[in-house]
């Protein structure tokens, strides 16, 4: 399965940018990924159309209210769950992260233990970090193993009967390894615990489960999967009806309403929608598509993200084996390009004598554009000893090209 990028690329205004006199390389999808004109346009079409708040009777409100339902059922399609009450949205993954834990810990005592780990983005560690503290309970910390994936003999060492939460990345922002979530949900849940999965990362790349991977809570954001600034949080019906939550006493009680609090982005959320829809169309547009067009979205979504997958697997490959042939520079965690199975298509790179400021200007003065630092996983960094410097990321998705590739291999050769 292959992709026909050069039919989706023109869907994206923003890819026929030029710098340096060639079509700028975006590889700076992991911090978040360009918008097909759908998108775009669903945003504008929104405030031109039908802008007004939630909950009102007249023509315009409800015109709304109808589209941000559209909306709720298109993302529960997307993490493959039944009821689209149960997914909420809000500014962005740790803002809603922050105030989930707030309302979750509040089911804590002193004495009891949260477990996070050392691959995650800090918006998966520190919000259950400070509401331990607050609660009086212990954080533990699952430690890496040499090839910088969780050791999940040290997660079940540190799993126990006081165990209330477990937080666990779907995939790492910084390494790519993809986490075992359904084997740490089973063993989570035998020992009595609940298990909340930031899936930012992963959404992008391959198909959301909710249901397979068996956790409890999970949130992403929709800037990561071609769509808007929006924030998104699911969890189970019973702990999102009976968890308490932080709100204004005029606000409906009800799901999904009791977890959005304010007023929502709604021209983004409108966004959203289009976002999941173009998702879904991918394969189609493409002119790769077995599924009818009539199909119900989660097929669509199934097949398109099929052919992501193995398009993005495909670059991902040529990259690393191009990398691995430039002594200098060191790809941290997964590096055989025969195990493509174990990452999504992001890597972070450093030179044996060129900081990663240094990199990651040399590719941007060629028009590739890629992130440095420690893109928020501080744990990890830390952990490696690669403060303050931190790494070069290179990420790839589906509107990425071989040639793009084999043009940032030739930029690093120049290193």
């Amino acid at each position: 399965m292959t992709l026909a990028t050069d039919r989706l690329r023109p869907l994206f205004p923003a890819l026929a940018r030029e710098h340096a006199g060639r079509e700028a390389v975006y590889f700076d999808g992991p911090a978040g990924t360009q918008t097909p004109i759908a998108v775009i346009d669903a945003i504008g079409n929104y405030l031109r159309r039908c802008n007004a708040n939630h909950g009102g009777l007249f023509a315009t409100s409800r015109e709304s209210d109808q589209l941000l339902h559209e909306t709720h059922e298109a993302v529960a399609a997307l993490l493959g769950a039944d009821d689209p009450d149960t997914v909420s949205f809000g500014a962005n993954m740790t803002t809603l992260t922050f105030a989930f834990s707030r309302a979750l810990s509040r089911t804590w005592a002193p004495g009891d233990e949260v477990i996070v780990t050392r691959l995650d983005h800090d918006a998966n560690v520190t919000p259950w970090t400070l509401a331990a503290r607050d609660a009086g309970a212990t954080v533990k910390t699952v430690e890496l193993t040499e090839s910088l994936t969780l050791d999940i003999e040290d997660f079940r060492s540190k799993l126990s009967e006081r165990t209330k939460l477990v937080a666990v990345g779907a995939a790492s922002n910084s390494t790519g390894a993809i986490n075992p979530v359904r084997a740490i949900a089973d063993a989570a849940h035998a020992a009595g615990a609940l298990v909340f999965v930031d899936a930012v990362h992963y959404a992008p790349h391959q198909l959301l489960d909710v249901r397979q991977m068996d956790c409890d809570f999970l949130a992403c954001s929709a800037y990561k999967f071609f769509g808007p600034h929006v924030g998104i949080l699911w969890g189970r019906r019973e702990w999102m009806e009976s968890l308490e939550p932080y709100k204004v006493r005029p606000a409906a009680n009800r799901i999904p309403d009791r977890w959005m609090t304010g007023t929502q982005n709604h021209e983004c959320l409108a966004g959203v929608k289009a976002a999941v829809e173009y998702l879904a169309e991918v394969a189609a547009l493409a002119g790769d598509s077995v599924v009818a067009a009539t199909a119900p979205l989660r097929e669509r979504l199934v097949e398109s993200y099929r052919h992501i997958q193995e398009h993005e697997r495909s670059l991902c490959g040529r990259l690393l084996a191009g990398i691995a042939e430039l002594p200098a520079i060191r790809v941290w965690g997964e590096a055989d390009p025969q195990r493509q199975e174990a990452r999504v298509s992001t890597l972070s790179i450093t030179h044996r004598e060129r900081s990663s400021t240094d990199v990651a200007t040399h590719l941007a003065e060629r028009g590739v554009f890629a992130w440095n630092g420690n893109y928020y996983a501080l744990n990890l960094t830390e952990s490696l000893g690669l403060e303050p410097d931190g790494m070069v990321r290179l990420g790839i998705v589906h509107y990425n090209t071989e040639e793009e590739v084999d043009y940032v291999l030739s930029c690093l050769r120049e290193l």
